[in-house]
């Protein structure tokens, strides 16, 4: 081989030596000494477990109902006169709404007490002849059957007295049925029907009378739940309407009545609640949701939502043990807390710390640094420098 392909491969060996030498300094720049070192701890958020008085609910879809609502309608035909109510206004029971023309109905309780007149005048006459028969009886002036049919006579007029205070009593009554008054305490809905109108007994309504304040929420559960409601431990049970848009609480009340029979077709039972409803939150026709508190768990664990983890076999959490490494451990949960935390019923004693933050890194046996919430791990310190510059701190 000549002396100038000597050369010539010599020339490429150094150059080969030298590029190496440069990746193979990049390369340990850009990964640090310290990359790929498995005793180097993960900095993880860790919450102890703690202690707390856990009230337990039982959620659902709740619909606002009036406690009581009445059609007000006529009870006698005639022409609408008068209406004393605007469309909106809070009445009170007894509050006059409307009225109907009374002219008939006055003139009918005027017959009927002319007419009791009338046969009073008779009575009068017959219990006359009856004791003048009575009086000539002795005397033989008067047969005893004439006595008798007088007695009969003056009996029939006192029934027809009777008789006429009844139909006194109806038409006095008619007449007041003229003036239309409110059954009720509640809001006067929209008017149906305009002053001027003839209105008929028992036909159409002229308002709605619907009453706010108290009112009743009712709602289904589960047929499941039956039992966590019938043995709660308290009574009555308080109940809760949260808006559907923010679920911030709305009212507070209480459970009245738990049906007596389950849906077969949808395996639920109704239960209705009763709110006061004073400042007038709810309104009639809403939809809520309804939290149902059945029981207080005293002393209950409680851990961050964010630790509880779901895989394959149900619940866990990554548990931090005392030499700081961590594995995997299996709960049990009891629900969701108001705040974002979780009720554990098993699987955890207070004081015990789990991972509620940086999971992902984590695997049975790794060395983390526990960090309590908010905190910020230390920036890693530089490593040595490779090519006489430092390495940047991770």
């Amino acid at each position: 081989m000549s002396r100038g392909k000597w050369i010539g491969i010599a020339v490429v060996a150094l150059v080969a030596v030298v590029v190496g030498s440069r990746f193979v300094g990049r390369e340990g720049q850009k990964h640090g000494p310290h990359e790929g070192r498995d005793d180097a701890p993960v900095p993880v958020t860790a919450v102890a477990a703690e202690a707390r008085d856990v009230p337990l609910f039982l959620t659902a879809l709740g619909t606002v109902q009036a406690l009581n609502t009445v059609t007000v309608a006529a009870q006698v035909g005639g022409q609408l006169q008068a209406v004393h109510f605007r469309e909106g206004q809070e009445v009170r029971k007894g509050d006059l709404i409307a009225e109907i023309d009374p002219r008939t109905y006055q003139a009918a309780l005027d017959q009927a007490l002319a007419k009791k007149k009338q046969d009073e005048a008779q009575l009068a006459a017959s219990r006359s002849t009856l004791k003048r028969y009575e009086e000539l009886i002795g005397q033989k002036f008067v047969s005893a059957q004439d006595l008798e049919n007088q007695r009969q006579a003056v009996r029939q007029q006192e029934a027809l007295i009777a008789s006429d205070d009844a139909a006194i009593s109806n038409a006095r009554t008619q007449l007041g049925f003229t003036r239309i008054v409110a059954p009720i305490d509640g809001l006067a809905g929209i008017r149906q029907v305009d002053v001027g109108n003839l209105v008929t007994a028992n036909g159409s309504g002229i308002v709605v009378l619907t009453q706010v304040q108290p009112l009743n929420i009712v709602f289904n559960l589960p047929q499941q739940d039956m039992a966590k409601v019938r043995e709660a431990d308290a009574t009555p049970l308080k109940v809760l309407a949260l808006s559907r848009a923010d679920a911030k609480t709305i009212a507070e009340g209480e459970l009245v009545v738990i049906d007596n029979t389950i849906d077969t077709s949808t395996a639920t039972f109704k239960l209705k609640s009763e709110f006061a409803n004073a400042d007038r939150k709810l309104w009639p026709g809403e939809f809520v949701n309804v939290r149902l508190q059945v029981r207080t768990v005293r002393g209950g664990v409680v851990v961050p939502a964010t630790g509880v983890q779901q895989g394959p076999e149900g619940e866990y959490a990554w548990l931090v043990q005392g030499d700081d490494t961590v594995k995997m451990h299996k709960l049990v949960t009891g629900g969701t807390l108001d705040g974002g935390d979780v009720l554990v019923t098993e699987g955890l004693a207070v004081g015990d710390r789990i991972v509620t933050e940086g999971q992902f890194r984590l695997k049975a046996g790794t060395k983390v640094k526990p960090m309590a919430p908010g905190e910020v791990a230390a920036p890693t310190p530089p490593s040595a420098p490779v090519d006489g510059k430092p390495v940047p701190a991770g």
